[in-house]
Order: structure tokens, then C-alpha cells, then sequence
């Protein structure tokens, strides 16, 4: 019997930077070039349940430690500082908090305002 060695796979999802209108304002953002699925209100990784298609807009990247993003994921209802007051929709999509951890899927939460991972994509 042969054991198959793990591998890594990568995937290049595009990224074209767009400005999008935002509570009468001018907002940057990075438009993710695949829609993905929101899960609400999700306790933490495993109970998500996600339905949809989303386009998603980056507004800013938190690069975390596998720690720091274990702890996060565990408890996605937790009030996060660093959520309060993003986030929110646009007129075809999402405004997104981009999280992401070595060797960890990368996350996209849109807070709606709110302090804690209200919507949550997966990817990877």
C-alpha cells in the first residue's frame, strides 16, 4: 500500500482595485474576483452555514498569527474592536474585513456596523 504525500494547492483569485459609493462617500476598496457565500451571525468555523453568492470588497487586510486567528475563529460572536463600525453593503456586494492566518483560510467579515463577525465568507 502507497500513503499519497500531502500537498499544498494555490489558488490566484484576481483583485482589481475599484472605487465604490459608500454613505455618500468616495470609498477604495479591492474587489475579490470570485463571489463567495456568507454564513450569519456563525458561532465559529465548523457551524457555518453559508447560502448565496456575495461580491465582495476588500476595504483593508488583518494579517493575524495562527494563535491570534484560532482565537478569533472560536468564538465568532465575541465583540472585536478592530470590527466596530465597518463593514456594510453596496449596491451589488459586501464591504469586507479581509482576515487571514499562515496554514488558516482566508476569512472575509463583513461586521455591518456591528463589533463581531456578523457575516462571514470562507475561502480555502
Amino acid at each position: 500500500m502507497t500513503l499519497a504525500t500531502p500537498c499544498t494547492m494555490a489558488l490566484h483569485i484576481p483583485r482589481t482595485p475599484r472605487t465604490v459609493q459608500f454613505r455618500g462617500q468616495a470609498l477604495h476598496v479591492e474587489e475579490l474576483g470570485a463571489c463567495l457565500p456568507f454564513a450569519c451571525k456563525p458561532d465559529n468555523l465548523r457551524e457555518m452555514c453559508a447560502t448565496g453568492e456575495h461580491r465582495i470588497y476588500i476595504t483593508e487586510t488583518v494579517e493575524m498569527t495562527i494563535a491570534e486567528f484560532d482565537e478569533f475563529t472560536r468564538d465568532l460572536t465575541r465583540p472585536q474592536p478592530w470590527l466596530a463600525g465597518k463593514g456594510g453593503n453596496v449596491a451589488d456586494g459586501c464591504l469586507c474585513v479581509e482576515v487571514h492566518a499562515p496554514g488558516r483560510p482566508y476569512l472575509y467579515v463583513d461586521p455591518s456596523g456591528y463589533d463581531y463577525a456578523r457575516y462571514v465568507a470562507r475561502l480555502g
